[in-house]
């Protein structure tokens, strides 16, 4: 059972959460309002939500493509071991000073959070895979592999659910828990490829 947030934590959270929403509006103007990027942020509020129902003593928490961090950053405050491995190096030199500002140990990479070798199976549907990117496997640098992680959230665009699905089914531990973010359907939890709703 999780343990409620006290009062500070909960107004770190939000704290959090708002200067997430801050960076993005910012990201908007000077990036996107100029030329395509893919970064979407997610709905945070919603996410923090289901981290807090999925959270547990000495787990250890992977976000794949983590942007500015905030998500990981929030699991890191909500007690995970928190990781996170993100494509663009800027976004991930965003990430380690917001985590220094909110004296968070979050720790990001660059890189793919595709292992060495995976190759992304086609599938029935449009088959998109805009935010996967490709580059160097990140998991080196982490220090660890996905089957080291507990709890592994991603925000794919529509089309990609069944690569991150695939990929849990193919390299993570069967007992971890991937949330995965939609715009329409919020946080769904999936364990060993299965819907949970607990």
């Amino acid at each position: 059972m999780p343990q409620p947030l006290d009062d500070e934590l909960r107004q770190r959270l939000a704290n959090l959460c708002a200067e997430g929403w801050a960076l993005f509006d910012r990201f908007a103007v000077d990036v996107r309002e100029k030329h395509f990027h893919p970064f979407v942020a997610a709905d945070y509020e919603v996410v923090l939500d289901a981290l807090v129902r999925h959270r547990r003593p000495g787990l250890r928490f992977l976000e794949w493509g983590s942007a500015t961090g905030v998500i990981t950053i929030m699991a890191d405050l909500l007690g995970f071991e928190a990781f996170g491995i993100e494509l663009d190096s800027s976004l991930v030199t965003t990430a380690r000073a917001l985590a220094a500002r909110f004296q968070s140990d979050a720790r990001f990479v660059a890189g793919s959070f595709l292992p060495t070798g995976y190759r992304i199976p086609l599938f029935k549907g449009d088959g998109r895979s805009g935010t996967l990117g490709s580059g160097s496997s990140g998991y080196l640098e982490l220090g660890h592999p996905l089957d080291d992680f507990d709890v592994v959230f991603g925000y794919p665009w529509d089309g990609e659910e069944p690569t991150m699905l695939d990929l849990m089914k193919s390299y993570g531990r069967s007992d971890a828990l991937l949330l995965v973010n939609s715009v329409s359907g919020g946080v769904r939890a999936y364990r060993d490829s299965r819907l949970v709703t607990a």
